[in-house]
């Protein structure tokens, strides 16, 4: 296979998965109507472990045994802070701004990496940082009308973009399913103690719904790592934007949801933004 169709390969991947994601999404935010954001967050993570249990039972007790327990809780911390604030966001504004506030995540991981692993920071990556950021703020609505949930889903990025980190600093000695392992089964842990509080059993139209989440995702996840596989970030990553148009297309057709100027212009900055820290690790 040439290095052309490599790309054309990993960048068909990269736009399906990001094509699940966004329908994930939209089915997140169509059920957050009437079930509460705890339940599901819970169904998530329990559909999500049941399809990597088959994994668990072929791999054995083994794969369970760690060191790095503590880096491993921390992970699973932040990664369900990330899908709380992110799940309750999608309920409460558009589909659209959602993803584009999602897609600032590796805006922040340079930062969080540089602080934490020491790892070098360029200029190129605090300018990109910079105007991502301008982007963001005019999507937070700066005329006075600012929406909270949009500051909840930033919050949600800087909580994912921290999971990543630790994903990286425990990638250096722990296997990938271990890992995922862990999340999942601190994940269900932690998404148990909430939901006793609000529990509500879903009809068996929600019950599909939460299962089409944790199917799209997993899809999405599988996409992803097939993109990579095939080809290099640094030239297929551009595509992972592709949630944007994927959201406001969603959002349109559920919700009538249209992006305004300020969201528009918005998403130039981040899109721009995501292109130069692209462009740095090419370089």
């Amino acid at each position: 296979m040439t290095n052309s169709q490599s790309i054309v390969r990993g960048a068909s991947f990269l736009v399906a998965s990001e094509l699940s994601f966004a329908i994930s999404a939209a089915i997140i935010k169509s059920l957050s109507v009437s079930l509460p954001n705890e339940s599901i967050v819970f169904f998530r993570n329990l559909f999500g472990i049941l399809i990597l249990t088959p994994l668990l039972l072929k791999s054995g007790t083994n794969i369970l045994k760690t060191d790095r327990l503590f880096l491993h809780f921390l992970r699973s911390g932040f990664g369900m802070g990330a899908m709380y604030c992110f799940f309750y966001a999608l309920g409460h504004i558009p589909l659209a701004d959602s993803m584009l506030i999602k897609s600032t995540i590796p805006l922040i991981i340079p930062f969080i990496a540089a602080l934490w692993l020491k790892e070098n920071i360029s200029h190129r990556i605090i300018l990109a940082g910079g105007i991502g950021f301008m982007g963001v703020f005019l999507i937070l609505k700066p005329d006075g009308n600012m929406n909270w949930a949009s500051v909840i889903a930033l919050i949600s990025s800087l909580l994912a973009a921290m999971a990543f980190v630790t994903v990286r600093k425990l990638s250096a000695t722990e296997p990938a399913l271990r890992i995922v392992s862990y999340f999942a089964i601190i994940g269900l842990s932690i998404s148990a103690v909430p939901l006793i509080r609000v529990w509500q059993t879903p009809t068996l139209s929600q019950l599909l719904m939460l299962m089409g989440i944790g199917l799209t995702t997993t899809i999405g996840q599988l996409l992803l790592t097939r993109a990579y596989q095939s080809a290099s970030a640094s030239s297929v990553g551009i595509f992972t934007y592709t949630s944007v148009p994927f959201g406001t297309f969603l959002g349109w057709l559920f919700w009538n949801e249209l992006l305004d100027i300020n969201s528009l212009l918005g998403a130039i900055l981040i899109v721009l933004s995501g292109s130069i820290v692209l462009k740095e690790k090419k370089n």
